[in-house]
């Protein structure tokens, strides 16, 4: 990501004009976009895999409660805040109720894996404030991805498909994936023995034809990715193989290609000027106030001392990969523009590189529950 902030227009492109347009002429990115795109197909396909949806059901009273009013609240922080922004950083070619909607999903983002990975790093995933977190940014994964293909659909009815078509396929994809594909994947044994190659082969198979599918309908072939995943019938040794396997080129090779080319969208110089940098500091305000509120005071609702409600809070904040895999989605959807996308790329940064310093805080200034929940005998 700093490779490409520092390689675009926000750095090479200001001083050095001529270089970075013979290193990234017109339509130089294609290539590095398309091997991005395919990353994050393989990102969210793994993403889908350690999503366990039978953990999501037996979810207790403070993990509901506190999952549902971390995606309401900066969802309609986020849309309360596109009405003042509307006027100022978009267009009339884009729909007013349409920018609402990509802004408050994109205020209600928590990145799932990138809190996993704090969680563990922290020695917190095992702890009553880890347990609440990670279960609640797995149902914010889910519902997000929902109203991004909601959105989506949307926008594709603007240009000509109709949206009660594009509903209506959206449906009969979700029914036969999960009511005919999925019991038919289950008979299939070799998901529950030592993964082979040949079945990480049909899982990356099935992988792209859902992804496909999606994509024909007029959702993102990422939400065809996630959801390939999340109902793949899989046992241990298959998700520790799949990681193995294409968490290697994709972390290695394709990812770094997704972050530079993130990067290289990046202008800050298009934030020139006192107000806009003014609306960029308003909307991580907007960003990091509407989760760690709506979910503290949900946390505490339910139960939860306002130490560990506060840690929820913060920990729900990371917005990391997911919200730029987002961002990028709008952008080139044509809902945000490059200016507001630069915007919303420094806020996913703040927002997320502040979980581990804030949370170490709060942990000293307030007792916070932050070791793992003794095993009973």
């Amino acid at each position: 990501m700093f490779a490409g902030i520092l390689l675009g227009p926000s750095l090479l492109g200001w001083l050095a004009p001529s270089v970075f347009a013979s290193l990234f002429p017109p339509g130089g990115l294609t290539l590095l976009y398309f091997l991005s795109q395919i990353g994050l197909l393989l990102f969210m396909f793994q993403v889908g895999v350690g999503l366990d949806l039978h953990e999501v059901r037996k979810m207790g009273h403070a993990v509901i409660l506190t999952s549902n009013i971390s995606v309401l609240v900066p969802l309609v922080a986020g849309s309360t805040l596109a009405i003042y922004l509307y006027p100022r950083l978009s267009s009339a070619r884009v729909p007013l109720p349409v920018f609402a909607l990509f802004m408050g999903t994109a205020m209600s983002i928590t990145a799932f894996p990138v809190l996993a990975r704090i969680l563990e790093e922290r020695n917190l995933l095992q702890s009553s404030v880890g347990m609440v977190a990670i279960s609640c940014a797995a149902v914010d994964d889910v519902t997000a991805w929902c109203l991004l293909a909601g959105l989506i659909a949307w926008v594709h009815s603007g240009r000509g498909t109709s949206p009660w078509f594009t509903l209506a396929e959206l449906i009969a994809y979700l029914v036969v994936m999960t009511w005919v594909v999925r019991p038919l994947l289950g008979r299939y044994s070799a998901f529950k023995k030592e993964s082979s190659r040949e079945t990480l082969a049909f899982a990356v198979l099935f992988l792209f034809l859902s992804a496909w599918t999606t994509e024909r309908i007029g959702i993102h072939a990422l939400f065809g990715a996630f959801f390939a995943g999340a109902i793949l019938p899989r046992s241990e040794s298959f998700s520790r193989n799949l990681a193995s396997h294409l968490g290697t080129i994709t972390s290695v090779l394709l990812f770094p290609l997704f972050f530079a080319t993130t990067g290289l969208r990046t202008s800050v110089h298009l934030l020139s000027g006192g107000t806009l940098w003014f609306y960029c500091a308003l909307i991580v305000l907007v960003a990091i106030l509407g989760k760690l509120f709506g979910c503290a005071g949900a946390a505490r609702a339910s139960g939860m001392s306002w130490g560990n409600a506060l840690s929820v809070g913060v920990l729900m904040n990371t917005r990391g990969l997911v919200e730029l895999v987002i961002l990028n989605v709008g952008l080139d959807l044509g809902v945000i523009s490059p200016t507001l996308f630069s915007m919303m790329v420094i806020m996913a940064l703040v927002t997320t590189f502040m979980t581990t310093p804030v949370l170490a805080l709060l942990s000293r200034k307030v007792k916070v529950a932050v070791e793992p929940r003794p095993v009973s005998s």
